[in-house]
C-alpha cells in the first residue's frame, strides 16, 4: 500500500484532530480522565454514535487512552496519552482564537459561551 502524500503538514494534524467533535473532546481531557458519559454530559448535542465513532479514532491514532476496570458495572475511562498530551499548545491556542473570535463577532462573549469549566471568566 502506498504511503499518503500530504501538501502541506496542517493536512495531518487535522486528518488526526479535524471535525467538529475531535478537539472539543480532547480539550475536556485536558482536565483529566472522563468516562463516555461525563463526556457526552459536557457536549449534549453530539449523538452517542458520533462520540463513540470519535473516541473510537482518537484512539486509534494514539491521542487518547481507553482505560478498562475489570468491575461490575464495567466502567471505561478515556485519557490523553503522552502523544496527546503533545497537542495541548494547539487546543489552548484554539481555545484562545475561538474567545477573540467570538469577542470580535459578539462583544461580549459571555452572551453566547456558555458556563463550563473550559471556558474563562
Amino acid at each position: 500500500m502506498p504511503k499518503k502524500k500530504y501538501n502541506i503538514g496542517v493536512e495531518a494534524t487535522l486528518e488526526v484532530i479535524g471535525g467538529k467533535w475531535k478537539c472539543v473532546i480532547l480539550c475536556h481531557l485536558t482536565h483529566g480522565k472522563k468516562r463516555t458519559s461525563e463526556l457526552k454530559r459536557l457536549m449534549p448535542q453530539i449523538t452517542q454514535k458520533m462520540l463513540t465513532q470519535q473516541l473510537r479514532e482518537l484512539e486509534a491514532d494514539g491521542v487518547i487512552k481507553r482505560i478498562i476496570y475489570n468491575q461490575v458495572p464495567p466502567k471505561v475511562e478515556y485519557e490523553l496519552s503522552e502523544y496527546g498530551w503533545s497537542l495541548k499548545g494547539i487546543l489552548d491556542s484554539l481555545c484562545a482564537w475561538g474567545e477573540f473570535h467570538l469577542d470580535k463577532v459578539y462583544g461580549d462573549k459571555s452572551e453566547v459561551l456558555e458556563e463550563s469549566i473550559l471556558n474563562e471568566k
